[in-house]
């Protein structure tokens, strides 16, 4: 039966923060299930007689209140009635926890749902915060969770580092395979940090081979819930590290849907044809079918566009970062006239396309640009999956059966 971090330290009583000043970096996917309820983690520490004295929000804020791309003030909370430091404000400095946000914290704790993507942002949050933390001499606690994707596959390319931003903070894959506590060993290992810096509390008993509505959950059930506003499922954490790089154009990728990054298109969009295009490419493991949607907001609102519903066939087989690449290939060539990259600043960057940025560099936009096809914009993938498992293997905390980080 699978524990999350959070609730093998609860379980414990959380004996070793007794007694300390705790910060916690937290969103309302930070539960702890117990005799069949779920409760947030701020508040199973406080029962375990734990002073919580801070709370740190992440992208989207404490509550998830705010939408992708949104800063988020800090102040107090109603809720429990403690300060709270946004870790993603309206200006990049924001971003990183800054020195005297620990004043009064002995220790950080940080449990924040992952979805196995390079472009989501809680990692790079996590990696900024250890390195405010050893400069104050701060220890900090990951609580781990399960990657959502289990842990044997692995998709995508490399970051060239003129292209590092908030949306590729490490030279991973787009779909990189690890937990959250793995990345931060990596990360520790990779800046030279003492280890002892960082304490992981590991999962119990998580099957790197299951995806995570296949884990036995136990009599509690599953604790899943959205770790961000359009991150509602598991099924959509599986489709984002492709769907998610339509938001480097100005398709439509679903936000403002009740299905985002599963619904993709534009008014211009001839839904069958695109259908018909994209069962040509046979992407491994990708079921499409016509579709037409209405976003409330965010890109098309009040539009009816049509596209197309993604789908999964086969999750094992499933290419997600290649099956994104074709869906902007496929309604690119559509109409190459009305098609257009996001331009405007992104992820407090300027000078570079977003597009760019997500893939962690300019090669598939490159190739996309003068008419190449989906194999040669996505050719440099296995070079970059191999040269990633090579440099995790040390740091992994759960055995692999199987895939590139067994």
């Amino acid at each position: 039966m699978v524990r999350t971090g959070a609730e093998v330290l609860c379980e414990g009583g959380a004996a070793a923060l007794r007694g300390l000043r705790v910060g916690v970096v937290a969103n309302p996917a930070s539960l702890v299930r117990s005799r069949g309820r779920r409760v947030h983690l701020v508040d199973a520490l406080r029962a375990a007689g734990v002073a919580v004295v801070r709370l740190y929000g992440p992208e989207h804020g404490l509550w998830s209140t705010a939408q992708d791309l949104v800063g988020v003030e800090g102040g107090p909370d109603p809720i429990f009635g403690l300060p709270v430091d946004t870790l993603y404000g309206r200006t990049v400095d924001t971003l990183t926890l800054q020195p005297q946000a620990l004043d009064g914290v002995d220790a950080l704790v940080f449990d924040v749902q992952d979805v196995g993507s390079r472009y989501y942002t809680y990692f790079a949050t996590l990696c900024m915060a250890i390195d405010t933390c050893v400069a104050r001499g701060v220890p900090v606690w990951v609580l781990d969770r399960p990657n959502p994707l289990g842990g044997e596959q692995v998709e995508g390319n490399r970051v060239d580092p003129r292209f590092k931003s908030f949306v590729s903070w490490l030279d991973l894959p787009q779909r990189h395979g690890l937990t959250m506590g793995e990345i931060a060993r990596l990360y520790v290992a990779e800046a030279a940090l003492p280890q002892a810096a960082v304490r992981i509390v590991a999962c119990q008993d998580w099957d790197p081979a299951c995806y995570f509505d296949e884990l036995d959950w136990g009599p509690d059930g599953s604790p899943w819930y959205a770790p961000s506003p359009n991150m509602p499922t598991v099924q959509t954490a599986i489709v984002y590290p492709g769907g998610c790089l339509v938001e480097g154009t100005l398709l439509s990728e679903g936000r403002g849907t009740t299905r985002p990054f599963e619904l993709v298109g534009a008014p211009w969009i001839d839904a069958r044809r695109l259908c018909r295009d994209l069962e040509a490419m046979d992407v491994a493991g990708l079921s499409v079918r016509p579709m037409a949607f209405e976003p409330t907001f965010q890109k098309f609102a009040r539009q009816v566009c049509q596209g197309v519903a993604v789908e999964v066939s086969d999750r094992r087989a499933f290419a997600a970062v290649r099956a994104g690449v074709a869906l902007i290939a496929a309604m690119r060539a559509q109409n190459p006239a009305l098609f257009q990259w996001r331009t405007e600043i992104y992820e407090f960057v300027a000078d570079r396309l977003a597009i760019d940025l997500l893939m962690g560099g300019p090669h598939c936009r490159t190739v996309l640009d003068r008419g190449g096809g989906l194999d040669e914009a996505t050719d440099d993938f296995a070079q970059g999956q191999d040269a990633f498992a090579r440099r995790a293997q040390p740091q992994l905390l759960y055995p692999r059966a199987a895939g590139p980080l067994a």
